[in-house]
């Protein structure tokens, strides 16, 4: 088997590193904890699928969480087919990986470092799936369903998938240049965000956005989605060390710190303009935190990690007071957390990596990370706008006014999240104005 294009990846995700002329050996421990990783990662979607789902009006839970769901299935495929073999086959160029891998072709056998390079395969498959099903909070109650699912395909092939190749594969540019991004803050979450806010751009504001004030039908969910997704997440960056070692232990111990002081954080923001801490703040402040300890989770110190998840929501808190300013209507504020929390995790890496010892001279890995901040929203922001039009041409993009009002549910599925859907639960609620 040709191990030696995945050796700088393993190198650079915290794996075993192995030389050049050793041979590859099957560790059972790394693959059944890779395997664990892996359905941990997958728990996250049906998790954001229901923190998305609370936070939406009662009539438009069902499209809100079938986004999520999905993109399980859609993805699945798609990752198979092309989506891996363009972010990591064999004999790629700096952009974009080769189609020697079309349809998973040529990895039996083979081994990622200590595990299978199937398992390995699954576990980047389950990276794509949640990439997508972040966009979605952007465009709920909205975008046509079937809309959504011609633009996610195309953006896991044409976005997502040679964006990984640019940072997470031996050949790819950015991976050259040194950038450091464990377990997906620029891959996933700045991409995700700032292709959400074009989304929200293109497709234009709710009716009566901002006056009608869109309320969480459902804050238990909000919480249940929360605590899923932090505990998928152990696995989505310690998992990221493709080993169950040292590497995977920091990630992991980062991954309970950061979010923990996000958190604390952002109920002290809730507090101290007057107000008070509430449910929805504490869910959003843990999973910003998530977002910021993502690039970094192995590569800075357990106290360096309380500093990602201050900053990270500090960022993110003020990034979600400014929204209006903006002028989209990001529904579920998708930029201000995840892509903005993503660019606070991913220029904090290259602050804070010498921590750990790793990277480069602090000036120097900074500005690489810059550098891959904007190679991710130049790339994922502009091609998502390309995208969008294309797929405008094609279908409508919106739904009409009136399943707008009434829910999408009835009109995009032929069902309703609970029986009494139609007495109004969850409608908008006027804050104002003429």
């Amino acid at each position: 088997m040709k191990l030696k294009p995945y050796l700088p990846l393993i190198v650079a995700l915290g794996g075993v590193a192995l030389a050049q002329d050793a041979k590859p050996v099957l560790d059972t421990g790394d693959t059944a904890w890779m395997l664990a990783s892996a359905a941990l990662v997958l728990l996250m979607t049906p998790g954001l699928a229901l923190f998305y789902g609370g936070l939406t009006r009662a009539q438009s839970v069902l499209n809100t969480m079938m986004m999520s769901v999905v993109s399980i299935g859609l993805v699945g495929v798609l990752w198979m087919l092309a989506g891996y073999s363009i972010a990591f086959g064999e004999g790629g160029n700096a952009f974009v990986g080769s189609l020697a891998n079309f349809g998973l072709n040529g990895l039996a056998d083979q081994l990622t470092g200590t595990i299978p390079t199937y398992v390995f395969a699954a576990f980047q498959a389950m990276f794509a799936i949640i990439a997508l099903a972040l966009i979605s909070g952007a465009v709920v109650e909205r975008m046509r369903f079937g809309a959504f699912i011609l633009f996610g395909a195309l953006w896991t092939l044409l976005i997502y998938s040679p964006l990984a190749h640019w940072v997470w594969s031996a050949d790819g540019w950015l991976f050259k240049d040194g950038a450091l991004d464990f377990a997906g803050g620029t891959v996933i979450h700045i991409s995700a965000g700032i292709s959400a806010l074009v989304a929200a751009f293109v497709l234009g504001p709710r009716i009566g956005y901002p006056r009608n004030a869109h309320v969480p039908h459902n804050v238990p969910l909000v919480l249940l989605g929360a605590g899923l997704l932090w505990f998928g997440w152990m696995g989505f960056n310690a998992g990221s060390a493709l080993s169950a070692g040292q590497t995977a232990g920091l990630a992991f111990i980062t991954t309970l710190i950061a979010p923990a002081a996000a958190m604390l954080t952002w109920l002290g923001f809730e507090s101290a303009r007057g107000g008070k801490p509430t449910a929805v703040g504490a869910a959003t402040g843990l999973v910003v935190g998530l977002v910021a300890i993502t690039p970094a989770c192995a590569f800075v110190s357990p106290w360096a990690a309380v500093i990602v998840g201050v900053v990270g929501a500090a960022a993110s808190y003020g990034a979600v007071q400014l929204k209006h300013r903006m002028g989209a209507d990001d529904s579920l504020d998708v930029f201000a957390c995840h892509g903005v929390a993503g660019i606070a995790g991913a220029l904090l890496t290259g602050l804070l990596a010498w921590t750990t010892s790793q990277g480069k001279p602090v000036g120097e890995q900074f500005l690489v990370q810059l550098l891959s901040v904007t190679a991710s929203l130049v790339w994922a922001g502009g091609g998502s706008f390309i995208l969008l039009k294309l797929v405008s041409v094609v279908m409508p993009l919106r739904i009409s006014a009136s399943q707008e009002v009434g829910g999408i549910d009835i009109s995009a599925h032929s069902e309703q999240g609970y029986a009494d859907s139609e007495t109004g639960l969850g409608a908008p609620v006027f804050v104002g104005g003429d």
